[in-house]
């Protein structure tokens, strides 16, 4: 209890300066509506800037995925679209919704399943057949219809965290968000504080926290060879392509640093 009061105290500070920030700051649109300036596409088994089957693609004004080159087996090629620049404290604002089916072949925990990946590694630096950056993901999760499914939630790729003041064990760590069934679409934002301090916001309410971001742990094939305990504090912003269709009609970034 002596080690939370602070933090809740220190979130409840930093939430508040963030407000401020957004009252004065310009907002940065990351997808500028019409094709993918500025975004890297690295998908497993291809060089960094290979988008193959064009799996991202621009349509009216969306940033979408599509499968049709995967054939009937999806084969472990899990993709990201990654920003060309790194950012470090910055309020993330992403609209987005799953469609469609899932390519033959996807895992059964890939079914309308997408994220943004934090802090994420220069795509550049990523083995041939890395199929997932080292990063902090701020997991996208849809509704079967039927079953409760809370997205927002946070995995771990090669990096470990801190939750209500002590180290998180786990991948995978669920939200407090409600399930969002069908295609209808659904805003998250996350407010980063380089390695500091992360809230996941949707609807108003904060649905989590973490702390103490670093370098760490498993969860990525192969393992990069990273120093780990090292400080995760800044690194690319990546959108998934993990075998379900899934669209973005808004990524946009309120950057949070202090100006000199």
């Amino acid at each position: 209890m002596k080690r939370t009061l602070p933090l809740l105290l220190l979130a409840a500070l930093l939430a508040a300066g963030c407000a401020r920030n957004r009252e004065s700051g310009k907002w940065i649109q990351l997808f500028n509506g019409k094709d993918l300036t500025g975004w890297t596409v690295k998908i497993a088994g291809y060089p960094a800037g290979d988008n193959f089957g064009n799996t991202f693609y621009v349509e009216n004004g969306v940033l979408k995925t599509k499968y049709d080159a995967y054939g009937d087996d999806f084969a472990g090629r899990f993709g990201h679209l990654y920003t060309n620049d790194s950012y470090s404290h910055y309020k993330l604002r992403v609209e987005y919704r799953f469609t469609g089916e899932q390519s033959k072949g996807g895992p059964g925990w890939a079914y309308r399943n997408s994220g943004a990946m934090l802090h994420s590694q220069d795509p550049a630096a990523m083995a041939l057949e890395q199929d997932f950056p080292v990063c902090i993901e701020a997991q996208m999760l849809g509704g079967d219809g039927t079953n409760e499914r809370r997205t927002g939630n946070v995995c771990t790729p090669g990096t470990e965290i801190f939750i209500d003041g002590a180290p998180y064990k786990g991948h995978c760590y669920d939200s407090k968000s409600k399930t969002y069934h069908g295609d209808q679409w659904v805003t998250l934002e996350m407010i980063v504080f380089g390695d500091s301090l992360v809230h996941h916001v949707m609807e108003g309410d904060t649905i989590l926290t973490y702390t103490r971001l670093t370098i760490g742990g498993d969860a990525v094939n192969p393992k990069p060879n990273l120093v780990e305990g090292l400080p995760l504090k800044e690194g690319r912003i990546a959108l998934q392509s993990e075998s379900h269709p899934v669209e973005f009609r808004k990524v946009e970034l309120l950057d949070l640093r202090k100006k000199k």
